[in-house]
């Protein structure tokens, strides 16, 4: 199995109080379970980044499609990992995705 990287773009809404936070979890946490193994590294949300551009410019803010998160899962090839990434909750909010890149073992 390769390893691939899920990199949660976009800018959902931060939950407002415990019970949004709890209903947020317990998708995150239903969507791994169905992955079951898969889930090498569940991951973390992130915070607001900033990118530094040739010349040594900065954008702040994240740029025009921040990342929000990570996540690492196993799968035999990247069409699987993207059929396992269908069921993302981050999915559910507006202008946001998933990207997957394979993880490449250098040694």
């Amino acid at each position: 199995m390769t390893k691939f990287l899920y990199v949660y773009h976009g800018a959902g809404k931060m939950p407002a109080n415990d019970a949004e936070r709890k209903e947020i979890m317990e998708a995150w946490n239903g969507w791994f379970g169905k992955l079951g193994a898969a889930v090498v590294d569940g991951g973390n949300p992130v915070g607001m980044s900033k990118t530094v551009l040739p010349g040594g410019r900065i954008e702040n803010n994240g740029g025009t499609n921040p990342t929000g998160g990570y996540s690492i899962i196993e799968a035999a090839d990247i069409d699987q990992a993207a059929e396992k990434a269908k069921g993302c909750p981050i999915l559910n909010a507006p202008n946001c995705s998933v990207e997957i890149a394979p993880i490449i073992q250098m040694m």
